[in-house]
């Protein structure tokens, strides 16, 4: 499920793409045995596998909840390198029946960026006066404690959530946290949303790649429940980003980035 505050009534950007709303039920019940020896049914996310085919080529298998798929492939292919924006496509259909996911481009994909990830200066560049008041930090994760999320009810899934100060932009929950950083850098996209000014919450950890998708789209700051990795300090001290881990209540540690950072002791 995507959630999105009160930036649900964002247009489109001019020329971007058709998509369908093939959203699916990302729950399913299963009956297990508990450590009493009783049987009985729980909840647990629906993963389940969509291929995206581009142009009639088969790209690759994403594994996901399918909680808002276009959107998804969308963040992917940006990532990727294999398009700069929404309006490289004409469209993105997807059929949970048959399990593909259609994309449809004007003029092919960039081939020569396929699954590099790397990156490109032009493509990440925080803003250098993008800061975080700690204040507007506990009122981030004072709203992600107040969502209702499958993370919190049935865990087995990350979420990610884009913030403007300590307002929620919007939030989605995935089987893993790339897909959930894909899905809305793929929101970012269709709505020509920039980054310099936003932060990312996520429930997973801060590694390498997930500090190169939070530049690649231009957000400086990120804020995670979880930890973070060298290679994730390593990158985010190398672009000027800021990293806040183990976030939860009033706690927090500052990995790397404390000069983005208003403390209010």
């Amino acid at each position: 499920m995507l959630v999105q505050g009160d930036a649900r009534n964002l247009s489109a950007v001019p020329g971007a793409p058709r998509l369908t709303a093939a959203v699916c039920d990302p729950m399913r019940e299963i009956e297990i045995l508990d450590e009493h020896g009783a049987r009985r049914a729980i909840g647990v996310p629906a993963e389940r596998p969509l291929i995206v085919c581009v142009d009639q080529r088969e790209l690759t298998t994403l594994m996901t909840l399918g909680a808002c798929p276009e959107l998804l492939v969308l963040g992917y292919l940006h990532y990727r390198g294999l398009i700069g924006e929404a309006s490289d496509l004409v469209s993105i259909s997807v059929d949970w029946h048959s399990g593909v996911a259609a994309v449809t481009t004007r003029t092919g994909l960039n081939a020569a960026a396929a699954g590099t990830g790397a990156i490109d200066p032009a493509r990440s560049a925080p803003a250098a006066a993008a800061r975080i008041r700690q204040d507007t930090l506990y009122g981030l994760l004072d709203t992600m404690r107040e969502l209702e999320s499958l993370h919190r009810s049935f865990g087995s899934v990350h979420g990610c959530a884009l913030f403007r100060d300590s307002e929620l932009l919007a939030f989605v929950e995935d089987v893993g946290r790339h897909n959930a950083f894909d899905t809305l850098i793929g929101w970012m996209l269709l709505h020509g949303v920039v980054g310099g000014d936003k932060a990312f919450y996520t429930t997973g950890r801060m590694t390498g790649e997930i500090v190169r998708k939070s530049a690649l789209i231009g957000v400086p700051i990120i804020v995670s429940r979880n930890g973070a990795s060298s290679l994730g300090c390593d990158l985010a001290k190398q672009l000027g980003m800021a990293l806040f881990g183990r976030a939860v209540k009033r706690r927090f540690l500052c990995y790397v980035g404390a000069e983005r950072f208003d403390a209010q002791l």
